[in-house]
């Protein structure tokens, strides 16, 4: 099931990487955290998936972001479009500026 988890935020952050620099954004780094929460029941699968972007760049707009995110989910991951027919997918992201020196 982790294994799932990790193909879905690798497909989607090909997306979103991909959109973004097609928009022609300045990222100079990435990140992308994800977490599932399981039915009781068997065969207990996701029910609810909570994934959070982070891009690091020079002036990276959020317009741009947002709008990657949503391509992806609604369009391009095909992995998403499989887990969102039994799991509820939350997105968010941060943006982190270039100068900053916080580590992922």
């Amino acid at each position: 099931m982790e294994a799932l988890l990790a193909c879905l935020a690798g497909c989607t952050s090909y997306d979103v990487v991909s959109t973004l620099k097609k928009k022609r954004q300045d990222i100079s780094g990435y990140w992308v955290e994800v977490e599932g929460e399981r039915a009781k029941e068997p065969p207990e699968v996701f029910t609810k998936i909570w994934i959070k972007y982070i891009v690091r760049g020079k002036e990276v707009s959020k317009e741009a972001v947002e709008r990657s995110i949503q391509l992806s989910m609604e369009k391009f991951c095909s992995v998403a479009a499989m887990v969102k027919k039994t799991a509820e997918i939350r997105t968010s992201y941060k943006i982190m500026p270039e100068s900053s020196t916080s580590h992922f």
